[in-house]
């Protein structure tokens, strides 16, 4: 079984592209810290490199930015690129099966037009429920 899940904030802001045929594809990289501290008691953290495609690639391109949590659940994907100069290069990537948005929107410099501040709301009168 090959399955991942990972929750950790995105280190810069994610890349939309669409191939040849008009598929769209986002890469984004997160960080993900360790549940436990070094000998010098910093926390380190592990850095996963994120491939959504279709739609989900359309809404990551759109919603998320650097900074942002999320969290991704996928599988491993292991592949080999040939280099210019005969080395082979191996890279492993996340494809991403579901990506969750885990920050408020606003966070991360988004503006919050939508958004009532709590002192101008009113009480609802329970009589104009409709349950």
């Amino acid at each position: 079984m090959n399955r991942v899940v990972l929750v950790g904030n995105l280190t810069k802001d994610p890349e939309l592209t669409t191939t040849g045929s008009g598929v769209s594809l986002c890469r984004f990289a997160i960080a993900v810290n360790r549940n436990f501290t070094s000998a010098s008691g910093e926390r380190d953290a592990d850095f996963f490199n994120i491939v959504a495609w279709r739609n989900l690639a359309d809404n990551c391109g759109k919603f998320l930015a650097k900074g942002k949590k999320v969290a991704v659940s996928g599988r491993i994907e292991n592949r080999t690129v040939d280099s210019g100069d005969g080395n082979k290069r191996y890279y492993t990537d996340i494809i991403a099966d579901d990506v969750e948005f885990l920050s408020p929107r606003g966070e991360g410099g988004e503006p919050m037009a939508n958004r009532v501040p709590v002192t101008e709301l009113k009480p609802v009168d329970s009589d104009e429920l409709p349950f």
